[in-house]
Protein backbone atom coordinates (compact mmCIF):
# COMPACT_ATOMS: atom_id res chain seq x y z
CA UNK A 1 0.00 0.00 0.00
CA UNK A 2 1.26 3.42 -0.96
CA UNK A 3 1.80 5.95 2.12
CA UNK A 4 -0.69 8.41 2.86
CA UNK A 5 1.83 11.07 3.07
CA UNK A 6 5.32 11.28 1.71
CA UNK A 7 7.76 14.23 2.27
CA UNK A 8 10.42 13.88 -0.54
CA UNK A 9 13.42 16.10 0.30
CA UNK A 10 11.21 18.99 1.37
CA UNK A 11 12.60 22.28 1.76
CA UNK A 12 11.63 25.45 2.68
CA UNK A 13 13.58 28.39 2.53
CA UNK A 14 12.55 32.14 3.55
CA UNK A 15 14.57 35.38 2.89
CA UNK A 16 15.16 37.23 5.67
CA UNK A 17 17.18 40.61 4.49
CA UNK A 18 19.90 38.91 3.16
CA UNK A 19 19.92 35.72 5.10
CA UNK A 20 18.26 32.45 3.80
CA UNK A 21 16.24 30.58 6.58
CA UNK A 22 16.05 26.99 6.40
CA UNK A 23 13.06 26.24 7.95
CA UNK A 24 12.67 22.74 6.15
CA UNK A 25 16.31 21.33 4.79
CA UNK A 26 15.93 17.73 2.68
CA UNK A 27 13.09 16.37 5.01
CA UNK A 28 12.19 12.97 3.92
CA UNK A 29 9.70 10.62 5.49
CA UNK A 30 6.59 8.58 5.16
CA UNK A 31 3.60 8.15 6.96
CA UNK A 32 0.85 5.24 6.04
CA UNK A 33 -2.52 5.24 6.55
CA UNK A 34 -3.66 4.51 10.14
CA UNK A 35 -0.06 5.94 11.98
CA UNK A 36 0.03 7.87 14.94
CA UNK A 37 3.24 9.81 14.48
CA UNK A 38 4.26 12.76 16.55
CA UNK A 39 6.65 15.17 14.85
CA UNK A 40 8.97 16.85 17.91
CA UNK A 41 11.03 19.73 18.17
CA UNK A 42 12.39 22.66 19.61
CA UNK A 43 11.14 26.10 18.55
CA UNK A 44 12.72 26.54 15.47
CA UNK A 45 13.30 23.01 14.49
CA UNK A 46 10.95 23.11 11.72
CA UNK A 47 7.87 21.31 12.92
CA UNK A 48 5.68 23.90 12.64
CA UNK A 49 6.79 24.39 9.01
CA UNK A 50 5.82 20.70 8.58
CA UNK A 51 2.28 21.43 9.63
CA UNK A 52 2.10 23.86 7.71
CA UNK A 53 2.88 22.04 4.72
CA UNK A 54 1.07 18.28 5.66
CA UNK A 55 -1.87 20.90 6.13
CA UNK A 56 -1.86 22.58 2.44
CA UNK A 57 -1.29 25.69 4.22
CA UNK A 58 2.14 25.95 2.70
CA UNK A 59 4.28 24.87 -0.42
CA UNK A 60 7.95 23.18 -0.39
CA UNK A 61 10.53 25.83 -1.62
CA UNK A 62 12.02 22.40 -3.40
CA UNK A 63 11.48 18.71 -3.11
CA UNK A 64 7.90 16.82 -3.39
CA UNK A 65 4.69 16.47 -0.67
CA UNK A 66 2.71 13.57 -1.63
CA UNK A 67 -1.05 13.52 -0.09
CA UNK A 68 -2.51 10.09 -1.09
CA UNK A 69 -0.24 10.39 -4.29
CA UNK A 70 -0.73 14.31 -5.46
CA UNK A 71 1.66 16.29 -5.21
CA UNK A 72 0.06 19.21 -2.94
CA UNK A 73 3.40 21.33 -4.69
CA UNK A 74 1.30 21.71 -8.18
CA UNK A 75 -2.00 22.47 -6.26
CA UNK A 76 -3.45 25.91 -7.17
CA UNK A 77 -5.04 28.01 -4.29
CA UNK A 78 -8.25 26.32 -5.09
CA UNK A 79 -7.17 22.78 -4.87
CA UNK A 80 -5.01 23.38 -1.88
CA UNK A 81 -8.77 24.22 -0.06
CA UNK A 82 -10.44 21.87 -1.37
CA UNK A 83 -7.77 19.37 -0.68
CA UNK A 84 -8.03 21.01 3.41
CA UNK A 85 -11.57 20.64 3.32
CA UNK A 86 -12.00 17.27 2.42
CA UNK A 87 -8.91 15.38 3.69
CA UNK A 88 -7.82 17.07 6.59
CA UNK A 89 -9.10 17.78 10.49
CA UNK A 90 -7.41 20.32 12.14
CA UNK A 91 -7.26 20.37 16.44
CA UNK A 92 -5.39 24.11 17.20
CA UNK A 93 -3.85 24.98 20.43
CA UNK A 94 -6.36 27.70 20.91
CA UNK A 95 -9.25 25.66 19.67
CA UNK A 96 -10.20 28.16 17.15
CA UNK A 97 -13.84 28.26 17.67
CA UNK A 98 -16.05 30.89 15.89
CA UNK A 99 -17.84 32.84 19.57
CA UNK A 100 -20.91 33.87 17.83
CA UNK A 101 -21.92 30.16 16.65
CA UNK A 102 -23.15 27.32 19.13
CA UNK A 103 -21.17 24.32 19.39
CA UNK A 104 -23.38 22.84 16.54
CA UNK A 105 -22.69 25.36 14.38
CA UNK A 106 -18.48 25.74 14.75
CA UNK A 107 -18.58 21.66 14.51
CA UNK A 108 -20.79 22.11 10.96
CA UNK A 109 -18.55 24.99 9.64
CA UNK A 110 -15.75 22.41 7.36
CA UNK A 111 -19.14 20.73 6.74
CA UNK A 112 -20.31 23.56 5.32
CA UNK A 113 -17.69 24.75 3.40
CA UNK A 114 -17.35 21.24 1.80
CA UNK A 115 -20.58 21.81 0.08
CA UNK A 116 -22.53 19.40 2.62
CA UNK A 117 -26.18 19.57 2.66
CA UNK A 118 -27.82 20.59 5.71
CA UNK A 119 -29.68 17.53 7.18
CA UNK A 120 -26.28 16.05 6.56
CA UNK A 121 -24.24 18.39 8.67
CA UNK A 122 -26.82 18.54 11.48
CA UNK A 123 -26.55 14.57 10.85
CA UNK A 124 -22.57 14.22 11.36
CA UNK A 125 -22.35 16.99 13.37
CA UNK A 126 -24.94 15.42 16.54
CA UNK A 127 -22.83 11.90 16.01
CA UNK A 128 -19.27 13.17 16.32
CA UNK A 129 -20.71 15.41 19.11
CA UNK A 130 -22.01 12.18 20.46
CA UNK A 131 -18.75 10.74 20.42
CA UNK A 132 -16.95 13.65 22.20
CA UNK A 133 -19.31 13.46 24.95
CA UNK A 134 -20.51 16.97 24.04
CA UNK A 135 -24.40 16.00 22.74
CA UNK A 136 -25.97 17.69 25.75
CA UNK A 137 -23.71 20.71 24.92
CA UNK A 138 -24.75 21.91 21.22
CA UNK A 139 -26.77 24.88 22.06
CA UNK A 140 -23.98 26.08 23.94
CA UNK A 141 -21.59 29.21 22.93
CA UNK A 142 -17.65 27.97 23.55
CA UNK A 143 -17.71 31.01 26.10
CA UNK A 144 -20.07 28.77 27.76
CA UNK A 145 -17.33 25.97 27.87
CA UNK A 146 -14.31 25.38 29.65
CA UNK A 147 -11.31 25.25 27.98
CA UNK A 148 -10.78 20.98 27.97
CA UNK A 149 -14.91 21.00 26.41
CA UNK A 150 -13.68 23.64 23.77
CA UNK A 151 -10.84 21.34 23.09
CA UNK A 152 -13.31 18.52 22.46
CA UNK A 153 -15.47 20.56 20.23
CA UNK A 154 -12.72 21.41 18.07
CA UNK A 155 -11.81 17.52 17.99
CA UNK A 156 -15.84 16.94 16.90
CA UNK A 157 -15.03 19.42 14.16
CA UNK A 158 -12.07 17.44 12.74
CA UNK A 159 -13.66 14.30 13.12
CA UNK A 160 -16.90 15.68 10.93
CA UNK A 161 -15.59 15.45 7.54
CA UNK A 162 -14.26 11.73 8.22
CA UNK A 163 -11.10 13.11 7.15
CA UNK A 164 -7.83 11.07 5.87
CA UNK A 165 -5.60 13.29 8.52
CA UNK A 166 -5.98 14.38 12.19
CA UNK A 167 -3.58 16.71 12.34
CA UNK A 168 -3.07 18.24 15.86
CA UNK A 169 -0.78 21.34 16.81
CA UNK A 170 0.27 21.40 20.23
CA UNK A 171 -3.43 20.53 20.74
CA UNK A 172 -2.65 20.11 25.15
CA UNK A 173 -0.93 23.58 25.42
CA UNK A 174 -3.97 25.52 26.70
CA UNK A 175 -4.71 22.90 28.85
CA UNK A 176 -4.14 21.47 32.22
CA UNK A 177 -2.57 18.11 33.24
CA UNK A 178 -5.64 16.16 34.06
CA UNK A 179 -7.54 17.70 30.67
CA UNK A 180 -4.06 17.14 28.79
CA UNK A 181 -4.39 13.42 29.22
CA UNK A 182 -8.20 13.29 28.44
CA UNK A 183 -7.59 14.79 24.99
CA UNK A 184 -4.64 12.65 24.08
CA UNK A 185 -6.44 10.03 25.50
CA UNK A 186 -8.84 11.02 22.57
CA UNK A 187 -6.38 10.87 19.93
CA UNK A 188 -5.02 7.55 20.91
CA UNK A 189 -8.43 6.16 20.94
CA UNK A 190 -8.81 7.59 17.38
CA UNK A 191 -5.87 5.90 16.37
CA UNK A 192 -7.48 2.71 17.72
CA UNK A 193 -9.85 3.02 15.45
CA UNK A 194 -7.77 3.09 12.77
CA UNK A 195 -7.16 6.94 11.90
CA UNK A 196 -3.89 8.74 11.14
CA UNK A 197 -3.23 11.21 13.67
CA UNK A 198 -0.22 13.26 13.16
CA UNK A 199 0.47 15.26 16.19
CA UNK A 200 2.92 18.13 16.23
CA UNK A 201 4.53 19.46 19.57
CA UNK A 202 7.75 20.76 21.59
CA UNK A 203 6.90 18.44 24.50
CA UNK A 204 8.12 15.02 25.26
CA UNK A 205 5.35 14.10 27.72
CA UNK A 206 3.24 14.70 24.76
CA UNK A 207 5.82 13.25 22.35
CA UNK A 208 5.79 9.83 23.55
CA UNK A 209 1.90 9.11 23.82
CA UNK A 210 2.75 8.50 20.05
CA UNK A 211 4.14 4.78 19.30
CA UNK A 212 6.58 7.05 16.19
CA UNK A 213 8.33 10.28 17.02
CA UNK A 214 10.08 12.04 14.13
CA UNK A 215 12.47 14.44 15.44
CA UNK A 216 13.98 17.84 14.31
CA UNK A 217 16.56 20.05 14.33
CA UNK A 218 17.34 22.88 12.24
CA UNK A 219 15.39 21.92 9.98
CA UNK A 220 15.97 18.51 9.45
CA UNK A 221 15.56 15.16 10.48
CA UNK A 222 17.69 13.74 13.80
CA UNK A 223 15.68 10.64 14.50
CA UNK A 224 12.97 8.67 12.99
CA UNK A 225 11.90 5.55 15.07
CA UNK A 226 10.11 4.54 18.05
CA UNK A 227 8.81 6.81 21.00
CA UNK A 228 11.45 4.76 23.34
CA UNK A 229 14.00 4.84 21.04
CA UNK A 230 17.43 6.51 22.12
CA UNK A 231 17.58 10.26 20.51
CA UNK A 232 13.67 10.25 20.24
CA UNK A 233 13.48 13.64 22.44
CA UNK A 234 14.14 17.02 22.98
CA UNK A 235 16.99 17.31 25.93
CA UNK A 236 16.36 19.42 28.47
CA UNK A 237 19.21 21.61 26.88
CA UNK A 238 18.00 21.97 23.81
CA UNK A 239 14.82 23.25 25.85
CA UNK A 240 16.74 25.97 27.40
CA UNK A 241 18.51 27.09 24.13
Amino acid sequence: MDPLIVFDHVCKFYQMGDETVRAADEISFSIQQGEFVAIVGKSGSGKSTCMNIIGCLDVPTSGRYLLQGRDVGQMNKNELADTRNKLLGFIFQQYNLLPKLSVMENVEVPLMYAGVSRAERRQRAEAVLEKVGLADKKKHRPNQLSGGQQQRVSIARALAGDPAVILADEPTGALDSKTSRDVLGMLQQLHREGRTVVLITHDNSIAITAPRIIRLEDGKVVYDGPAQGKGALVTHEEVAV
